[in-house]
């Protein structure tokens, strides 16, 4: 029964009107969502005017955890630098609270409860708990992820439409990504991945605490974006079999794994790869308030042992045999970057960090990677954590190729010190374009500084092996359009001033972006003699016959030429990653976009092998758009026929969209297309 005394009537949270000024509209009116160290206010109803009898007071108390293990009390009053506080202002019968929390708060959902107390401080009356969300502030001077730039931010915090990079360092792709941090729903989905950190099941106190600080928060994210230790978001695999879950090229977006995840009981999802870890965990961190980019570095080498070296193996039919060996170059590795203060680290190493959430080496007992400071993998400090020699590896390593004889003697066939980490990239702030990130990673390729940083990660600085005496070998290639024929070309240079006999072996084989066979498609082996200061040059036409029953879901060809002269103790190798070009699918959309009113979209597509496609589907979806839905192809698809769909849908939120689509079906897969759509409040005056 209502107490007829009462001076509380009800509390207003002003969501819309905090949410706006904290940036997190997005969010919806429905919830209070802020960011630290800004005030927000509350407005408390009361019963008469004036709202309080006289000398009485308020007084406010926070919880914040799943089981409120952490108590704030808010001082009435202007408090210390780093403690909470609160103002006050009456009109009629209402009291609006301007409530100001430090900018190291921890993030989390906190409860908050209002009191009434009597001049001696004896609680006469408190309001039922409400709750809100407290997230990293940017925009704050005095918060750890402060980034002076309004386009920095408008990007790496506000935008949920992304471009990852993909393809090879000489012929790189773009894949349009839906991070959809301000989807309904996600923001509780991030907070729950954060609760389900192992961390947070032993030591909730301190875990919840420590969430004030974007080095645990941010190392806490790039271990449960993988499922390898605990209950976290993703598993990675990387063999070709997903029958039993989605393949990794499916995905446009993080929205649907995340609610996947959640609504699975926290049960991890299948499949990811790399750029799927790294786009998940740049969806959790920019809901979170933390400004994030994805980054991909191509040529990227995964160093285990720790010596900046990538051991290639081959037996003298050209078979790699490093099979069993983890050491590998990956055509191209994703992993993010967030902008902090290292108030851990020595003056000099704020500002972009990188973390990688993809398992690969475990860090302190764990399946992650970071916050480890570009900034120190540019100068080579590679003392300073988290992992920063393994991040130095990857777009510094030395990749060695060597011949296995077959008594197990090795032959150092080719020495490369600058293949690894090169065209290091990201989607601009400016548009939908890439912007080369190489040189905030190292000093030019050979300058005295690259020289002098090697030495000062412990690098043994080696000259690279350019070829064997007068001999050079280059590799060339026509462009490689997915279902067509085309031809490699292999040119044998004589730099010398005699004619040199040599024998030539060329393969071509289906590879996954990270290195893995998938079967040779074709080989050629010839003897040759080149002329003094001449070329001579191989042609390989490679069939679609020959390569497109192995070739693998990255659609990518790697071809690797042997040269051997004077026995075998001359020897070059050289290798290129020829990724196949691929199909658009085209997306048009008909109609004003208006709020909440139907929409319909036409998707065409023309198959580009020669032979027929089963079990297409096609998957769309869009930030503000429509929740991920999967539409089936009508039929098969045969050589070079065109097929259509139709579908309709109700965006939900006015702005800048993008809807993003995907084809997959038996025998093409990844192949994707988007519309950039404007929506409107209200339908236009002249429409």
């Amino acid at each position: 029964m209502a107490n007829p005394n009462a001076v509380f009537q009800g509390v207003d949270l002003q969501c819309r009107v905090n949410n706006r000024a904290h940036r997190t509209e997005e969010m919806g009116p429905e919830r209070l969502v802020v960011r630290r160290g800004q005030p927000f206010s509350l407005l408390v109803q009361c019963t008469d005017s004036p709202p309080l009898p006289p000398h009485h007071q308020l007084a406010l108390v926070l919880h914040l955890g799943k089981k409120g293990e952490v108590v704030v009390k808010v001082s009435g009053a202007r408090a210390l630098p780093g403690k909470w506080w609160f103002s006050q202002h009456t009109a009629q019968s209402e009291v609006l609270l301007s409530i100001h929390s430090p900018a190291d708060a921890p993030v989390g959902v906190y409860s908050v409860i209002i009191l009434l107390l009597s001049p001696e401080g004896r609680i006469l009356e408190q309001t039922a708990p409400l709750s809100f969300h407290m997230l990293f502030n940017p925009w704050a001077k005095a918060d750890c992820v402060y980034l002076p730039n309004e386009e920095l931010l408008q990007e790496y915090v506000l935008n949920e439409n992304g471009v990852l990079y993909q393809g090879s360092w000489d012929e790189i792709t773009s894949l349009p990504w839906n991070f959809g941090q301000f989807e309904k729903g996600v923001l509780d989905i991030c907070f729950e991945v954060l609760d389900y950190s192992p961390a947070a099941f032993k030591h909730p106190e301190m875990d919840i605490s420590k969430r004030a600080d974007p080095v645990y928060i941010s190392r806490t994210v790039t271990a449960m974006v993988n499922a390898n230790d605990d209950r976290g978001v993703v598993s990675g695999r990387w063999d070709g079999d997903y029958s039993d879950g989605v393949a990794p090229t499916r995905w446009t977006g993080s929205v649907p794994i995340l609610r996947h995840w959640s609504e699975g009981g926290a049960r991890r999802v299948r499949y990811g790869q790399c750029w799927v870890f790294s786009a998940v965990a740049c969806t959790i961190l920019r809901c979170l308030g933390v400004p994030t980019r994805c980054v991909t570095n191509y040529t990227s080498a995964h160093d285990t042992e720790g010596n900046i070296a990538v051991d290639y193996l081959f037996n003298e039919k050209l078979q790699n045999v490093s099979e069993g060996k983890k050491d590998m170059i990956w055509n191209y590795h994703c992993w993010v970057e967030s902008w902090m203060r290292r108030e851990d680290l020595p003056k000099g190493y704020d500002g972009w960090q990188v973390l990688d959430p993809t398992p690969q080496e475990r860090s302190d007992g764990v399946y992650c990677c970071g916050p480890c400071p570009v900034q120190a993998v540019r100068e080579g400090e590679v003392q300073m954590k988290y992992d920063t020699t393994f991040v130095f590896s990857e777009v510094n390593a030395d990749l060695i190729y060597w011949m296995v004889h077959p008594d197990g003697r090795r032959t150092r066939m080719s020495t490369n010190t600058e293949t690894v980490g090169q065209k290091i990239s990201t989607k601009s702030p400016y548009g939908d374009y890439r912007e080369d990130l190489t040189a905030h990673y190292k000093y030019p390729e050979g300058s005295l500084m690259e020289r002098e940083v090697y030495r000062k990660a412990g690098k043994r600085v080696s000259s690279p092996n350019r070829g064997s005496g007068q001999l050079t070998l280059v590799i060339k290639h026509t462009q490689a359009v997915h279902g067509t024929d085309f031809d490699v070309f292999v040119e044998v240079h004589n730099d010398g001033g005699e004619d040199t006999p040599a024998q030539l072996t060329v393969t071509s084989s289906a590879v996954t972006y990270n290195s893995l066979h998938r079967g040779e498609c074709q080989r050629k082996t010839a003897k040759l003699t080149v002329p003094a200061q001449k070329a001579h040059k191989e042609v390989m036409r490679l069939r679609y016959e020959h390569y497109g029953a192995c070739v693998s879901e990255h659609n990518l060809i790697r071809v690797t030429a042997l040269l051997e002269s004077n026995g075998q103790h001359n020897i070059i190798l050289r290798e290129v990653n020829i990724p196949l070009k691929m199909p658009k699918l085209y997306v048009k959309v008909t109609g004003e976009a208006v709020l909440s009113r139907r929409l319909m979209a036409l998707i065409s597509f023309t198959n580009p092998l020669p032979i027929t496609l089963k079990g297409g589907v096609f998957t769309v979806e869009g930030a503000g758009l429509t929740a991920a839905q999967e539409i089936p192809s009508p039929g098969d698809i045969g050589p070079g026929q065109e097929v259509a769909v139709k579908f309709s849908f109700k965006p939900t939120r006015a702005g800048l969209r993008k809807l993003l689509v995907d084809f997959d079906s038996d025998r093409l897969k990844d192949v994707k297309g988007e519309a950039t759509i404007i929506v409107w409040k209200k339908r236009s005056e002249n429409a």
